[in-house]
C-alpha cells in the first residue's frame, strides 16, 4: 500500500538544509500525520544515522531524486560515479527507486516552461549521459525514474518524450512531478496515462493559472515566447520573470486541490497497480505557514487517495 509523503523543500529552500531546519520539518510532519520523508541524506551523516533521525518523529525515507545538469559542463564518468554513491546511500536505507532530473538550463531558468534556447545536439548528448547514469543507478540496485522539471534540459513534451522513447523501459521508467507537467503546458493525466506501465513515483503539486497558457496575460506569453522556443520548443508561461521569480511570488504554486491541475483524472490514469507513494510538494505555499500549507495537503490527500494508502 502506497504512503503520502512529503518533500521539506519549503523549510530548506532559502534557509539550507542544516539540521536545526530539518528538525523543524520532521517535528512538523510528524504532529500533521505524515509517515515517510524524501530520502535526503545530509553529507556528514550515515544512512543509519539518517534514519534513526527521522525515526524519532515516526517518519521512514522514501524516494530521493538524482540530479544532474546533463551537458557539457559535467564528464559521464564524474556523473556515473556520482549516481553509484547515491545509490549506496539509498539501497541502505532500503529504497528500491529514485528519481532522476535535470533542473539547470540557464536560458530555462531565466525564460522557464518554454523549452527556451533548445538545442539538438544537446538535447541528444543529455539523453545519452542520463541512459549511462540510469544504468549505474540500476546496477546498483536502484530504479531509475523520470521526473520531469520546469528549468532542465529535460522540460518540453518532445524532450521528455524524446528521453523516455529513446532509452526505453528497460533503462528509465516514469516518476513524474504534476505541477511541473502543468506549467510546460503538459496535462498531466493522458502523459501518465502513456507511460503508466513505467510509473514508479509520483510528485503530486498543483499550480495557480496565472503564469499558464490561458492565465493572466497567456496569448502575450505566447507569442513573446516563440523565438526562444527553437524548432521544438513547446510549452506556456505569463510573459516575464525567471523561475525563481515566479516561484517567490505565491502564485505559481498551490496546495493540492487549489489550483489547475486536474487530480480527478490523474488518480484515474495511474493504476491499480501502482506500488509508489505519493509525494506532496508544494516548492513555495500559497499560505504563510509551511505547516499549514502541508496540513491543507495532508488532509487533501487523505481525501482524494482514500482506499490507495496506508492509514
Amino acid at each position: 500500500m502506497s504512503r503520502i509523503a512529503a518533500n521539506p523543500i519549503p523549510y530548506w529552500a532559502t534557509a539550507g538544509k542544516t539540521r536545526e531546519v530539518l528538525d523543524e520539518a520532521f517535528g512538523d510532519f510528524h504532529a500533521i500525520g505524515f509517515t515517510a520523508v524524501k530520502a535526503d541524506v545530509p553529507e556528514d551523516m550515515t544512512a543509519d544515522e539518517y534514519r534513526a533521525w527521522i525515526g524519532r518523529y515516526g517518519l521512514s525515507p522514501s524516494l530521493s531524486l538524482f540530479n544532474s545538469p546533463f551537458d557539457d559542463t559535467v564528464k559521464v564518468g564524474d556523473e556515473v560515479e556520482k549516481a553509484k554513491r547515491f545509490a549506496a546511500t539509498q539501497v541502505a536505507l532500503g529504497l528500491d527507486r529514485t528519481m532522476v532530473s535535470s533542473m539547470s538550463v540557464p536560458a530555462r531558468i531565466e525564460q522557464p516552461a518554454v523549452g527556451a534556447a533548445f538545442d539538438e545536439g544537446r538535447l541528444s548528448q543529455a539523453i545519452d549521459m542520463c541512459g549511462a547514469v540510469c544504468r549505474a543507478l540500476a546496477a546498483e540496485g536502484l530504479r531509475p525514474l523520470h521526473h520531469s522539471h520546469v528549468g532542465g534540459v529535460f522540460e518540453t513534451e518532445h524532450e521528455i518524450t524524446r528521453l523516455l522513447d529513446d532509452l526505453g523501459p528497460d533503462v528509465i521508467g516514469f516518476g513524474p512531478d504534476t505541477g511541473h507537467l502543468r506549467w510546460a503546458g503538459i496535462d498531466p493525466a493522458p502523459f501518465i496515462r502513456r507511460y503508466a506501465d513505467r510509473l514508479g513515483g509520483i510528485h503530486i503539486k498543483d499550480v495557480f493559472p496565472d503564469y499558464l497558457a490561458g492565465g493572466a496575460d497567456g496569448e502575450e506569453a505566447q507569442e513573446d515566447s516563440g523565438d526562444a522556443q527553437g524548432s521544438e520548443g513547446t510549452g506556456s508561461g505569463k510573459a516575464g520573470g525567471s523561475y525563481r521569480e515566479k516561484t517567490a511570488s505565491k502564485r505559481l504554486w498551490a496546495e493540492p486541490g487549489l489550483g489547475v491541475v486536474d487530480f480527478d483524472a490523474v488518480l484515474e490514469a495511474i493504476p491499480a497497480s501502482y506500488d509508489g507513494d505519493f509525494m506532496i510538494e508544494v516548492d513555495e505555499p500559497s499560505v504563510d505557514s509551511k505547516l499549514e500549507s502541508h496540513r491543507m495537503s495532508f488532509e487533501w490527500a487523505r481525501r482524494a487517495l482514500a482506499g490507495r494508502i496506508e492509514e
